[in-house]
């Protein structure tokens, strides 16, 4: 059984998950500049199969496609025409990022660390994973 890869992608920085071996827990992977992305994918499912891919979409409020909804759709081609044996799913991302802060200060992260948001974003690539392991597995 391959892994989940769960993705918090933004403008400049992309978040990555990873769920364990038995689709049940999503752990932190990594935070890469959005060009370094697709390398990265093709070297990890190359040691580590890769069943699926759960990309956070941003949406408002009112559901519909927020700022950078755009930028996701394309990446999400893009990753469907680089693995096209992988599917992709999105899955809502809003308040995921308020969501990782919050998780960051009752974790006991300093002040100083918390404000780095390559961590944010790994979180919020962890959030947006769990979420779609605990609604989407048996």
């Amino acid at each position: 059984m391959g892994r989940i890869i769960g993705i918090d992608y933004g403008q400049k920085r992309v978040g990555l998950a990873v769920s364990d071996p038995l689709r049940i827990f999503a752990i932190p992977l990594e935070t890469l500049t959005v060009d370094k992305v697709t390398g990265f994918l093709k070297k990890y499912n190359e040691e580590q199969p890769i069943d699926l891919f759960v990309v956070g979409y941003p949406k408002h409020l009112n559901n519909t496609p927020a700022q950078n909804a755009s930028r996701v759709t394309a990446f999400v081609t893009h990753l469907q025409r680089t693995f096209p044996n992988i599917p992709v799913t999105l899955a809502d991302e809003r308040f995921t990022s308020k969501m990782a802060f919050q998780a960051m200060i009752d974790g006991g992260v300093k002040k100083k660390d918390r404000r780095n948001k390559a961590t944010i974003d790994k979180i919020s690539a962890v959030i947006i994973l769990q979420e779609y392991l605990q609604n989407n597995t048996p």
